[in-house]
């Protein structure tokens, strides 16, 4: 509810802030208002911004998104990568296991049920006969990845159009 999506001056997605933030950068002039709450009004006269775009643009430098348990679960939609169940004990898998020189990177990692990362073992998915459902990869970055968080949420569906790979 307030949180507002906040875009360069060439429209990509660059942070995600507080209503309040984004509203004192509205009324500066340092940003535009693209989007609005139309059930949440400031003094009567003034919609609260959903999605802000700042009038000059800010060059940021790229930051990765770190592997964590947490990121992990959700890139693979918190369903076993071999059987698509979305058991409640999921686990970490490494396509190559680590004890054959496997290493813990996003293409190496995967989630799993335990009924399946016990079945897999020592081997790889080929030699277990168990085929990926989805060539694991690294996402594209944090805001992005937080921003379809919002939206598969069901939070802000009108960041979609803003932010590439969330609808």
């Amino acid at each position: 509810m307030g949180q507002v999506l906040v875009l360069n001056a060439s429209y990509e997605p660059l942070n995600i802030t507080t209503w309040r933030r984004a509203l004192v950068m509205v009324l500066k002039g340092k940003a535009e208002g693209l989007e609005h709450d139309s059930s949440r009004w400031i003094r009567g006269d003034t919609m609260l911004p959903t999605v802000i775009r700042l009038r000059q643009y800010v060059r940021v430098p790229y930051k990765q998104l770190p592997l964590t348990r947490r990121n992990l679960f959700h890139r693979d939609g918190h369903r076993c990568q071999y059987c698509g169940s979305s058991a409640d004990q999921l686990s970490i898998d490494h396509v190559v296991p680590r004890s054959r020189g496997g290493l813990d990177t996003w293409e190496n990692v995967i989630t799993a049920c335990l009924p399946c990362n016990v079945r897999k073992g020592n081997r790889t998915p080929r030699e277990a006969g168990m085929p990926l459902m989805a060539k694991p990869h690294r996402p594209l970055s944090s805001l992005r990845f937080e921003a379809a968080r919002q939206i598969s949420a069901g939070r802000h569906g009108e960041w979609a159009k803003y932010v590439i790979g969330a609808a």
